[in-house]
């Protein structure tokens, strides 16, 4: 354990950097505008973003200090050398986009804030579930609000219905000066719930601590979203229990507080929180929460919601839901424990585990938190490079795994698991530049070559060697910083408008307004602007139109059997013509897969939604007129990414 993180122990060489300066990399057609909504933190001391060259520094630099770090606590050995020529293949590799840390790493690996807060932020999601909520009372519900506040994405589970019965509150009020701090807001969620859940007084908040609208946050980035966001969520909680008194804490009921925690955490500051809420299988309630219109425009819109299926079950009830807006996902909660690998024998690695993160591509313990990083086989020529590379990604996520949170029930997990995840993304674009079957065969011998590094890496850094090592994330965000294809999806077509959503005071609304792109406010967030691009897929060969769900649901199956010992992340999408397949795919794969989520392919059946097909002539008149976005002097305060790293998780509301 490192008690005090030096995060700048390490530095690059002044010679090495020297050739980067100034020079951009190969970004995709998005890929700078992402960035710099993003990832790039706000300079102090130049009073500007940065530039990505001085990210990859710092992520690197922030990575190799946490390794000296580590070896100097422990008092093992260190070869400043060797390590000087290991960052700078990293740099090289993340430069060039052969692979990247998740945008959480982006974002805030080599800053303050690991040092002082611990590693819950370079985390990508969680989970947590409330099974023991009638012996843990308020936890589950804390740890949510915090992980998100720090923009750890957090799935939680509904195993806690019924266990707690709601209390009328003592009489007696006290007084609770709200501290200005993440903390502050989670004990004020802590205190109004403990009123109802144990019978103790209702405080009765003062917000004036709070900083105004605006203010930046130094340390973390961004800028203050004041008292409101919290004021609603704890005025929402409040009546919503009162009207419980005297009644158990119902499925919905842990639903409906989950999401307005995430409401909160929106408004609050961090452009989208991520949740994914697990339901039983047979509850109907909880199925079909969506369909309560009035909740969903309020709150229910916050979570992905997904059932824990039992295998062999009837998927009747179930698909005919899908069929209307995509959900419930499917959790097959017994193969994830059960299996690493589906090609290798059960092993039960995972007995333990309790649900999946909100994107649905890694299997976590309760209270555990999990690390990814991005690699990219269609930017790679051939075995060999893709080998050098899965070495320095490897590295990046273990090294996340060194730094400890400051939640004890987390490290206790996360110290014995070590879990990581080393993805891949622009699946289909290597299946079209090398081909599935040679994929098939880097995916078998990457698998075996990651034992061995984990083998040799925990020996030396002397922690234990990870539960799980790969999977298959969405990856909506990363990948557009050099524009390949989200995770083992196909894209969405040839020709589509492509809507990123960013915070409406925002200086980059302006630059895009300027350069002609077309700006609307989002209808479901408070206080964010869509920004619309248009955009022409390049080394396209098909799209979501032109495959089928069984060739989808068939590529997961190749990557959940000869590559991910997590899990595959995918959205299958489908046609009306396919709606009544759904109930066979999911009878024919159940041996196949860990989890599973649908979305109907009905351009006209979301508003805003984060992708839309059009035709090469409108394509062409969208983009006729633009100019170029000036994005070099952007001065603004960042305020972190999307939760995940993934757009393909995203929320679909359907009106």
């Amino acid at each position: 354990m490192i008690s005090e993180l030096n995060i700048r122990s390490f530095q690059l060489s002044e010679k090495f950097l020297e050739q980067y300066k100034g020079e951009q990399p190969e970004w995709g057609p998005l890929g700078y505008f992402i960035y710099k909504r993003t990832y790039a933190r706000y300079l102090e001391e130049r009073k500007r973003k940065e530039e990505f060259w001085e990210t990859v520094q710092r992520v690197v630099e922030g990575c190799f200090s946490i390794q000296k770090e580590h070896c100097k606590a422990l008092k093992l050995p260190w070869d400043e050398e060797k390590a000087c020529k290991s960052a700078e293949k990293m740099y090289e590799k993340i430069w060039n986009f052969k692979f990247t840390p998740p945008g959480r790493g982006l974002w805030i690996m080599g800053t303050e804030f690991i040092a002082k807060h611990g590693s819950m932020a370079l985390n990508n999601c969680g989970f947590v579930s409330t099974q023991d909520i009638d012996v843990m009372y308020t936890e589950p519900f804390e740890f949510l609000m915090y992980a998100l506040m720090v923009g750890v994405g957090v799935g939680f589970d509904t195993k806690g219905a019924n266990k707690l019965k709601i209390k009328e509150p003592e009489k007696k009020k006290f007084r609770f000066t709200i501290p200005d701090s993440r903390e502050g807001w989670v004990k004020a969620l802590k205190l109004l719930l403990e009123a109802f859940f144990l019978q103790k007084e209702l405080p009765k908040f003062d917000y004036s601590q709070i900083r105004p609208k605006g203010e930046p946050i130094k340390s973390f980035g961004g800028t203050a979203s004041g008292p409101e966001p919290l004021k609603n969520m704890l005025m929402t909680i409040k009546n919503l229990l009162k009207k419980r008194i005297g009644k158990p804490l119902s499925a919905l009921n842990i639903l409906d507080i989950m999401n307005l925690i995430g409401k909160c955490v929106v408004a609050g500051g961090v452009r989208r929180s991520a949740e994914i809420a697990l339901g039983k299988f047979d509850n109907k309630k909880f199925i079909s929460a969506k369909q309560d219109k009035e909740s969903l425009q309020s709150h229910r819109w916050v979570s992905n919601n997904s059932i824990i299926a039992k295998k062999g079950m009837n998927y009747s009830y179930v698909t005919d839901q899908i069929k209307k807006n995509g959900e419930p996902g499917i959790l097959w909660l017994e193969n994830a424990q059960k299996y690493s690998r589906m090609i290798d024998p059960p092993d039960y690695k995972d007995k333990e585990a309790m649900g999946t993160n909100p994107c649905g591509e890694q299997t976590l313990e309760s209270f555990e938190l999990c690390c990814l990083a991005e690699t990219y086989p269609s930017r790679h020529e051939n075995w060999k490079e893709f080998k050098e590379t899965l070495k320095y990604a490897y590295l990046y996520a273990k090294t996340v795994t060194l730094v400890n949170t400051h939640v004890k029930v987390t490290n206790a997990v996360m110290l014995k698991n070590r879990r990581m995840g080393i993805s891949q993304t622009g699946i289909v674009e290597a299946f079209f530049r090398h081909g599935k079957y040679k994929m098939i065969d880097w995916c078998k011998k990457g698998y075996e070559y990651l034992k061995h590094l984990d083998n040799k890496y925990s020996a030396w850094l002397s922690v234990p060697e990870s539960i799980k090592l790969t999977t298959v994330k969405p990856s909506g965000t990363v990948s557009l910083l050099p524009g390949v294809s989200h995770g083992i999806h196909f894209p969405h077509s040839k020709y589509y408008i492509r809507r990123v959503r960013i915070q409406e005071d925002s200086k980059l609304v302006k630059i895009a307004k300027a350069a002609g792109y077309n700006a609307i406010k989002d209808k479901y967030s408070e206080n964010t602007t869509i920004i619309e691009f248009p955009v022409k897929k390049r080394n396209y060969e098909r799209g979501k139109e032109d495959v089928s769900i069984w060739e989808q649901a068939q590529n997961a199956a190749i990557y959940q059997k000869y590559w991910s010992d997590n899990q595959v992340s995918i959205t299958i999408t489908f046609q009306d013509r396919e709606a009544n397949d759904l109930k066979y795919l999911l009878e024919a794969y159940e041996d196949q897969l860990k989890s599973l989520s649908f979305l109907p392919l009905k351009e006209h059946g979301y508003e805003q939604a984060p992708y839309e097909k059009v035709t090469k002539k409108r394509y062409e008149k969208l983009a006729q007129d633009l100019k170029s976005m000036y994005l070099d002097k952007v001065k603004e305060r960042a305020r972190g990414q999307i939760f995940c790293d993934s757009e393909e998780c995203e929320i679909h509301i359907n009106r």
